[in-house]
């Protein structure tokens, strides 16, 4: 518990960090006192509104015992085995295959899948993934994801208002090669923020929700099917906010080559092979 509270400290400061940075850039002295102060603010809305925006933009929609049965009973009974609260339960409307968790803590934790994902899994194999995402929620690291997802999507509106506005020298005059370089660099170091913390946290998710689940291979069976239905078909939400993208099960987002570099996902092949050594 202690190192995913280091994790987030570390995160925040991180991002506090980058928006003085921006700020430096974009206003000189004055717009980095101002960026930090926005950065600082918006840290403390992300701990307490980051799930709710998420959710909001994927337009889930809460569901329980009586208007979804098969997923709501699913998540409870891993929830009992994993000794955790009942977390809220969601449903996205999208085609595509995918599921992620939310929330601060596990007090106040929701897990949403999509109606893709409870069409082409068998029961054995949502269970294996519904069972990885409360390994996010037992792990504590859903806050980390659910604020670098949020401001990640800032840092990307900053980006971009640099690049209307310009930046400033060291002297304090407008220089528009800086904000160019300001939109471009910006999105991307907040995009290395992300795949710093995102891709052992899917390992660790994979082991333990194979071990809540108690079947690794239900697990390896549906992200290797996920894997194969997501590639061709799209999600609008997460296209219009990929820096969500870290928080699902498997990218929901289509690209390859230099893309790859920067994935905030491990590879499927390796997350399978590791599931399956498990058995």
């Amino acid at each position: 518990m202690l190192g995913n509270w280091l994790k987030t400290t570390i995160l925040m400061a991180a991002i506090v960090a980058l928006f003085g940075a921006i700020g430096g850039m974009l206003g000189g002295a004055q717009g980095m006192l101002l960026a930090l102060l926005l950065g600082g603010g918006m840290n403390i809305f992300a701990y307490w509104f980051s799930d709710k925006m998420v959710l909001r933009m994927y337009n889930a929609q809460e569901v329980d015992e009586a208007s979804s049965p098969y997923l709501y009973n699913i998540v409870r009974d891993l929830a009992g085995r994993a000794d955790l609260p009942m977390p809220r339960v969601y449903l996205i409307d999208e085609a595509q295959p995918n599921a992620f968790a939310t929330g601060r803590n596990p007090q106040h934790a929701a897990v949403a899948a999509t109606s893709g994902i409870l069409q082409i899994l068998t029961a054995r194999e949502l269970r294996g993934v519904m069972a990885h995402e409360l390994a996010h929620v037992q792990h504590r690291d859903i806050l980390i994801s659910t604020i670098a997802a949020t401001m990640a999507g800032a840092i990307s509106a900053l980006a971009n208002f640099a690049m209307f506005f310009g930046g400033r020298d060291s002297e304090g005059r407008s220089n528009p090669l800086m904000g160019i370089l300001v939109a471009i660099l910006a999105p991307l170091a907040a995009g290395l923020i992300q795949m710093a913390i995102s891709r052992a946290r899917e390992f660790e998710a994979d082991h333990g929700g194979a071990e809540f689940c108690g079947d690794p291979n239900a697990l390896a069976d549906a992200l290797t099917k996920i894997d194969a239905y997501a590639r061709g078909i799209p999600m609008a939400p997460a296209q219009a906010h990929p820096e969500t993208a870290q928080m699902m099960i498997m990218n929901p987002l289509s690209g390859g080559g230099i893309a790859g570099l920067f994935a905030t996902h491990p590879p499927t092949e390796e997350r399978v092979a590791r599931l399956r050594a498990m058995v």
